[in-house]
């Protein structure tokens, strides 16, 4: 439990609103081919934390759906956009995915597992999820941009979200906008951990 009442109270979104914007700004590697990916997953595998999240292309027609085009995994010093969709079914990545010894945080894991499964089976450990821990902790935000907000003191920003994540070449806007989200996931967890939020 959370014993600050600052971080318990819930921010509305006007309140989120007056935050300061905040992007990530450090270096970003898309791996968009199969030479790119061993050097990608080893300098990863070395990390014992990284910030996880996906993107999937929106659909906009009732009952259709699509599998995610984009895996961001954020390390201390660099973030990596795995565009799946360009990689080799058999891959180093979801070796990552697989490993009890790294920690990936991320909000709404559950659902991004379950689309990147539907892609390559593998068994998903090491995966935290920081909405269920702000529950825990008694947070009253749950979502990535609330707990920015409410653990962090800025906002990022979600203009980029609706956007073709399946296109063969990411814009600038798309490669900022998805490794902000890993990144901003990372640092959520390490905030929880100075808090003693995490079970």
């Amino acid at each position: 439990m959370v014993e600050s009442a600052k971080h318990q109270k819930r921010l509305s979104r006007d309140e989120i609103n007056q935050l300061p914007l905040r992007r990530y700004d450090g270096p970003i590697e898309v791996v968009d081919s199969a030479d790119k990916l061993p050097a990608a997953v080893d300098c990863l595998r070395a990390e014992p934390l990284l910030g996880f999240d996906t993107e999937t292309r929106p659909a906009f027609r009732k009952g259709r759906s699509y599998l995610p085009s984009l895996v961001q995994l954020a390390g201390a010093e660099c973030v990596y956009l795995f565009q799946i969709r360009r990689l080799p079914a058999t891959d180093g990545l979801w070796d990552l995915l697989a490993a009890a010894s790294i920690v990936k945080a991320g909000v709404s894991v559950a659902d991004d597992i379950k689309g990147l499964q539907e892609i390559a089976p593998f068994e998903a450990r090491g995966f935290v999820d920081l909405g269920d821990v702000a529950k825990q902790a008694g947070i009253e935000n749950h979502g990535l941009r609330g707990l920015a907000a409410n653990l962090l003191g800025f906002r990022v920003s979600k203009k980029a979200q609706i956007s073709n994540w399946a296109r063969e070449e990411l814009t600038p806007q798309q490669v900022v906008y998805a490794a902000t989200d890993a990144w901003v996931s990372r640092r959520i967890y390490e905030r929880m951990r100075e808090l003693d939020a995490l079970p």
